[in-house]
């Protein structure tokens, strides 16, 4: 598996003329290599591969890495000056470098020490990453049914009265005794008037009777992620609150229809974005209708108004509308999905009609 994968990295090395390629980050390097642990590095020319590590994680690189050399870097050493030997030894001219994890710092220090180009890699791992095979689907799946699990049981959990952040420990609690290794994101846990805050993480607030409380949560688990998004109402709901789910819910549905393969994600988002529209509440709706998931928890493909590039075959992605009024309060709905040649595999399967809490 990780030598088709590596293949696959070689031939778009070759199409940019590079010799070697450096992976820094967790993502790239371990989906290329199988490690679960993190700081350590990894180089890859055209006809080697080089995993390199210090005392830490030899042992564990030597048991995980199959494909590669575990080379160990000394602790009076630095990982740059390790680097300059190994871009010298293995002749390499151009090396490509993950430019959105390296910082210019670190930067600076590998361009004073190594002897070639470094060219930033535009992505090509994440254009590898963006299609899941079979394996990767299994793991998500997983993570899924551990946010299903955890929903649940949050609805039996949560009573009036109690703080937004004593339900998002309690759903991290539980999603970690179920194998989950990590939150995917820390978990959004918004309610009343914070509901109308996309991104609104857990506090001390207490959860009042009368007010949306919205659940956006996800795991890691054997290092992919899950995502999803419930909005509960705590007591009875008003008119309104019942009117603006109802919204958020049919845009949803509508948009999971419209995912097919060969479709521009954009196209997708218009479906949710115009019926929201339509229903007076297109001001509300700020965020693109959904994203990629996988080894991280926001990767391509975005489903959104920006993105006219088509959806394909293997790709895992979110769709979450929602409508979020300042002052008042906000509902976002999301299932977790694979799109497939013959439609899609929905992965959240946590009820979507409204629930009130008493």
């Amino acid at each position: 598996m990780f030598k088709k994968r590596i293949e696959k990295l070689r031939e778009k090395m070759k199409g940019k003329d590079l010799q070697g390629v450096l992976f820094v980050g967790d993502a790239n390097r371990n989906y290329l290599s199988g490690f679960t642990g993190d700081e350590s590095f990894s180089v890859i020319t055209l006809d080697r591969a080089f995993f390199i590590t210090d005392s830490r994680f030899t042992e564990q690189a030597k048991q995980q890495v199959k494909d590669y050399e575990v080379l160990e870097y000394s602790k009076n050493s630095t990982f740059a000056d390790f680097l300059a030997e190994l871009v010298e030894k293995n002749d390499i001219k151009k090396l490509g470098f993950e430019e959105d994890v390296v910082s210019f710092s670190t930067y600076s220090v590998y361009k004073s020490k190594v002897s070639c180009e470094l060219i930033p890699m535009e992505g090509i791992v994440e254009e590898i990453r963006i299609i899941k095979d079979e394996s990767e689907l299994d793991i998500i799946r997983k993570a899924a049914e551990i946010a299903d699990k955890a929903f649940d049981h949050i609805i039996k959990f949560i009573k009036p009265g109690m703080t937004e952040r004593e339900i998002g420990l309690e759903l991290e609690f539980f999603m970690k005794k179920l194998g989950a290794t990590a939150l995917s994101f820390p978990s959004i846990v918004a309610s009343g008037v914070r509901s109308s805050l996309p991104h609104g993480v857990a506090t001390d607030k207490v959860v009042n009777k009368g007010e949306f409380l919205t659940l956006d949560y996800g795991c890691v688990y054997e290092g992919y992620c899950s995502d999803m998004t419930r909005t509960l109402v705590i007591g009875e709901p008003s008119e309104k609150m019942v009117e603006i789910y109802n919204v958020v819910l049919e845009a949803q549905e509508r948009a999971l229809k419209a995912f097919k393969p060969g479709t521009p994600a954009i196209d997708v988002d218009k479906v949710a974005r115009d019926y929201i529209k339509e229903k007076g509440y297109g001001d509300y709706f700020g965020h693109g209708l959904g994203h990629g998931v996988g080894r991280q928890i926001h990767e391509a493909p975005m489903v959104g108004y920006r993105n006219a590039k088509e959806l394909q075959a293997g790709m895992v992605v979110t769709d979450e509308p929602g409508i979020y009024i300042p002052g008042f309060g906000g509902v976002r709905i999301e299932d977790l999905l694979i799109i497939k040649e013959d439609g899609i595999e929905i992965l959240s399967k946590s009820p979507k009609e409204l629930i009130c809490i008493k």
